[in-house]
């Protein structure tokens, strides 16, 4: 299927000079074309840039130094940039707090005085005492690129089980603490890919992990094992393997009683989970088959023995909570809270009590319900935002929830179980004045008349008279639901004057899995139609303008960005795509890429899909002489989710290919990943230099 020609010796030039079709003045650096190209039933297609996915060659290094300094001398030389970064600083130095959690006798939370890299958990003797310092991260680097990763307690709160990243690798190092000595056990494991990680007791753990693979290289070979303290990893116990179906996804978890392990199979990111499960008090019992691989979307909200209750799309699209009988051979699903128009988007069980979110236009409601369905309260609403359900452990009196939105920063409120009264428990301090900014609610046609929720935050009594920068921002993929939430990023540039906007297009959840499935697959093109219909709709009402408007997105949300500002160059100002998923034709063979053939297809799978993908795949329809807006991408090295060289090749492309005066820069963090547990420091500066080069390339002065 593939032909590979050899690279031109002149790849290996790594000087910085003008590269035709470059911008202006822009002496972007060279970036030689080599001669790869891969033949896809029937058709083929070049590859230039190949070379590049040899991310340390010192080819690609040279590159990426050089497309660094350019970076930095334009970020560096615009006036309003040193004025960003200190505003940005100013807003993010608050006290950031989390809910408090109960593991045992003791609460524990997280607690951030205002610049800390990493937010330090504490423990304490009640969800009013913050108590002392039980794990620090910042202490595990020098410059706060050690991030704690997933955490899980023992039942009765004697040890935590934890995870740590390095550099946002997705790549995670096992921990065990013991809480009353607040010391790790001498209990060390090789780092790896952790999928899943539960206890049974306090003698030892259930964990997933992948095989070991290189940076980059395709992940695979999942596996569960059981880890009995006190024991050397290798001496663990083998409990689960798919060598038939090495790409499945598979983690486990021991129901809170202690009684079920659970295995959970995926084929990749797919929602569409299947279920085995073990009785884990009969000693020779093996797994059976609850759910095979595929059925539906299903999540466990807990047990009562052997009756399940569980989250479910089965014959749902929009979602409905059941209960089922472990000891009923045929596992019927009897409904205790059936689908009805909204979108069940959570539940959690408390006590002998419901609490289901609810998702009406993608802002959400909590209700309150026994364990038979019958409706016994609500928890109101302070708005049109996002309500978490109320969180705690099945026997707590007292559990927390959250709300926030787009012109409001979270407020935890704790919540009496057995009353049902709730009461503001800590505000978020940032110095953002709710009360001068507004959040509306619109509904922007799509192509084909689908109306898509886009919600619009800006200053009161702004203009309408198209003069206003605009960042739409939009993720549109993989079954989430981008939902309304506070971000001090966004705080900030609506602070500068500018509006703030998010569209919910189809691929996510907001409206059950069909809205999913309409974004997926062969209708991915949907979700960049949505996107420029939500455009279209603040242009059209005069929010803004194209020349003042930006397109936003990271990850999925990147390939969004790199397919808008290819097949609508004309319809932005500037973009910003972020960790991006531009190679569509090679995405599978990195990382974890591929798991999203389940949502993007495959370009080596049939004819069709490769058809579909290629049609938007950003790295390969860049056209010469074409006048792209002003552009920064930005990657980061240690990015092991989403392959450096996707944007690599795609800011190469773009670059080459410029006729217009506007720049195509390129940002790559060092000793970063693809986001998580990134330090507040590297937050702050990839700020500064975005909302810089958005002033300079919207002609926007800041009015603070």
């Amino acid at each position: 299927m593939k032909t590979i020609r050899p690279v031109l010796a002149v790849m290996l030039a790594s000087a910085c000079i003008a590269q035709a079709g470059a911008a202006g003045s822009f002496n972007y650096p060279a970036a030689a074309r080599g001669t790869v190209s891969d033949n896809f039933f029937g058709r083929q297609v070049a590859d230039p840039y190949r070379w590049m996915e040899n991310i340390d060659s010192p080819e690609t290094t040279s590159w990426v130094q050089a497309e660094n300094a350019l970076s930095r001398s334009y970020f560096d030389a615009i006036p309003q940039r040193s004025a960003i970064r200190d505003h940005y600083r100013a807003l993010v130095n608050y006290e950031k707090v989390s809910a408090p959690t109960r593991h045992g006798s003791r609460w524990y939370s997280t607690y951030n005085s205002g610049l800390q890299n990493q937010a330090v958990l504490y423990s304490g003797t009640s969800p009013d005492d913050r108590g002392s310092v039980f794990l620090d991260p910042n202490k595990l680097s020098s410059d706060g690129t050690v991030a704690l990763g997933g955490t899980q307690f023992t039942r009765d709160g004697r040890y935590l089980l934890y995870t740590t990243q390095s550099a946002g690798s997705d790549v995670t190092s096992m921990h065990v603490r013991d809480v009353a000595t607040n010391t790790d056990l001498p209990d060390t494991f090789e780092p790896s890919r952790t999928s899943g990680l539960s206890w049974l007791g306090d003698d030892g753990f259930y964990y997933g992990r992948f095989a070991k693979a290189s940076f980059g290289a395709a992940v695979s070979g999942a596996r569960i094992m059981y880890h009995k303290l006190g024991t050397p990893q290798s001496a663990d116990t083998l409990v689960f393997e798919r060598p038939d179906a090495p790409s499945l996804f598979i983690s486990p978890s021991v129901s809170r009683d202690e009684r079920y392990l659970f295995i959970t199979q995926s084929a990749g990111t797919s929602s569409r989970s299947g279920i085995l499960y073990k009785d884990l008090n009969k000693q020779a019992d093996t797994f059976h088959e609850f759910v095979p691989v595929g059925d539906a979307y299903y999540r466990f909200v807990g047990t009562d023995g052997p009756r399940w209750y569980l989250e479910t799309e089965k014959n749902a699209p929009r979602g409905r909570l059941v209960w089922v009988d472990a000891n009923d051979p045929a596992h019927v699903l009897h409904d205790i809270l059936p689908q009805r128009a909204e979108k069940l988007g959570s539940v959690t069980l408390i006590g002998d009590r419901f609490y289901p979110v609810y998702l009406k236009d993608a802002h959400s409601t909590v209700e309150v319900f026994d364990v038979t369905g019958k409706k016994v309260g609500d928890i109101p609403s302070p708005g049109v935002g996002s309500m978490s359900a109320p969180a705690g452990n099945r026997d707590d009196t007292i559990a927390f929830y959250s709300y926030t939105s787009y012109d409001t920063p979270p407020t935890i409120y704790r919540y009496d179980t057995k009353t049902g009264v709730s009461s503001v428990f800590r505000k978020t301090p940032v110095a953002f004045d709710s009360a001068s900014y507004v959040t509306e609610e619109v509904f922007a046609p799509s192509k084909d008349g689908t109306k898509i929720p886009l919600f619009i935050t800006h200053r009161k009594g702004a203009p309408r008279d198209g003069s206003v920068p605009t960042i739409l921002y939009a993720y549109g993929g993989f079954d989430i639901p981008s939902l309304p939430a506070f971000s001090t990023s966004a705080a900030l540039w609506m602070q500068m004057g500018g509006a703030y906007a998010v569209a919910c297009l189809r691929g996510g959840n907001e409206y059950g899995e069909a809205w999913h499935e309409a974004g997926m697959l062969a209708n991915k093109q949907n979700v960049f139609d949505d996107f420029y219909g939500s455009a279209e709709y603040l242009i059209k009402n005069k929010y803004t303008s194209s020349p003042k408007l930006v397109a936003s997105g990271a990850s999925n949300g990147g390939l969004l960005v790199g397919v808008a500002i290819t097949q609508r160059p004309e319809l932005w100002g500037a973009s910003l795509p972020a960790v991006g998923v531009m190679d569509m034709l090679r995405f599978q063979k990195f990382t974890v890429g591929a798991a999203w053939t389940t949502e993007y297809g495959s370009s080596e799978a049939s004819a069709d899909q490769f058809k579909t993908i290629f049609a938007y795949a950003p790295v390969d329809n860049v056209k010469p002489g074409t006048k792209y807006p002003a552009t920064l991408i930005t990657t980061a090295d240690h990015d092991d989710r989403v392959f450096p060289s996707h944007s690599f090749k795609f800011a190469a492309a773009l670059q080459a290919a410029q006729a217009g005066d506007a720049p195509i820069l390129i940002s790559v963090e060092t000793n970063a990943g693809h986001g998580g547990g990134k330090p507040l420091s590297k937050q702050i500066d990839e700020i500064a230099d975005s909302y810089a080069f958005l002033v300079k390339n919207l002609n926007f002065t800041p009015t603070w």
